[in-house]
């Protein structure tokens, strides 16, 4: 069974509730009726259900499942921007501009309704950017308890791959930290394996990923994966992980032996740290274009409740996926 299956098969299990905001985006449109009619998860649609309708009869598919709310005639609209304000009157949000943003930002008013309890999670980015999904959501839901910063990943699944987990993969952060420092690598580390676990279900191994091979190359770059590794090793003691490591070195076991003899992840990485986020987009982008691989993210992890980017150049399949995936962390 594919990976994205088995994710399929655990969001039936335990249906949530997840908000859309992009209603206007015809990929939106198209998983939306996708979902529904594959049983992954409870839809709600922001926008004017009359134009939805419209929409989907004009691309021959089913959204009448979902529950449309339209911010502009929504009766929680006021008690969604009384609490908004209140969230934001101590950095200088008046309540006129409070109900501004809401009138006008999608995605905003559907964090509200995650912060309220009526969704369990949110999906966006088809259309708009990772700045516009992450701000609301830290303004709103801001980040988890037990949580350092807020990260980005994608699960990669390769197909006919006999790398890393049967093929599936997590890459971080390959949406949203452009150049972690060490202390911020290790984070990201232990939160991806956390997340790998959650979603993939096997033992995490992390690889923290340089143009370097336990010293081949000598480098500031590689200092600081060096320096993260070292700090992971401290502050989690329980983490699987090594590096610094080349890709090859990380992922293909007769590589390794020659390379990294002895390491307890070389050959057998299933978490891939990028050094930042060229390498991390640039790395899960070559996979999925080159390789064939399911790109499914950019996930965030730290926030106190499901939200999850998408690549704007994502397909419909691409956010059936998300919202499946988002479906499995809320029910974690």
């Amino acid at each position: 069974m594919a990976y994205i299956d088995q994710i399929k098969e655990k969001a039936k299990q335990n249906l949530k509730t997840i908000v859309l905001p992009e209603s206007e985006d015809e990929r939106t449109i198209r998983a939306t009726a996708q979902i529904l009619k594959e049983g992954l998860a409870k839809l709600i649609l922001l926008g004017d259900p009359d134009q939805i309708r419209s929409d989907a009869d004009k691309y021959g598919v089913d959204v009448s499942g979902a529950t449309v709310i339209n911010p502009a005639d929504d009766p929680q609209f006021d008690t969604y921007a009384d609490s908004f304000y209140e969230l934001r009157k101590a950095k200088g949000m008046t309540q006129e501009q409070a109900r501004e943003i809401l009138s006008t930002n999608k995605t905003t008013y559907g964090v509200m309704i995650v912060k309220s309890g009526k969704a369990d999670g949110l999906v966006s980015g088809a259309c708009h950017s990772t700045a516009d999904t992450l701000r609301p959501a830290l303004q709103i839901l801001k980040t988890a308890p037990d949580a350092k910063m807020v990260s980005a990943f994608f699960i990669i699944d390769v197909p006919n791959c006999p790398y890393g987990e049967n093929g599936t993969f997590l890459f971080a952060d390959s949406g949203l930290n452009q150049d972690p420092s060490s202390e911020e690598l290790a984070v990201i580390a232990d939160s991806s394996a956390k997340s790998f676990e959650a979603l993939v279900g096997a033992p995490a191994k992390v690889a923290f990923l340089s143009h370097s091979t336990k010293g081949s190359a000598k480098h500031a770059l590689v200092d600081k994966v060096t320096a993260a590794v070292e700090i992971a090793h401290r502050d989690y003691p329980s983490l699987v992980c090594d590096g610094e490591l080349q890709l090859d070195a990380a992922i293909v076991p007769e590589v390794a032996a020659s390379k990294a003899p002895g390491s307890p992840v070389a050959g057998y990485a299933n978490v891939l740290i990028f050094p930042n986020l060229d390498g991390g987009n640039i790395g899960y982008k070559l996979a999925q274009r080159l390789a064939g691989a399911d790109a499914y993210g950019p996930m965030l992890q730290g926030i106190a409740r499901p939200v999850n980017d998408l690549s704007r150049g994502c397909s419909a399949s691409d956010i059936v996926g998300v919202v499946a995936l988002t479906a499995v962390q809320a029910a974690n």
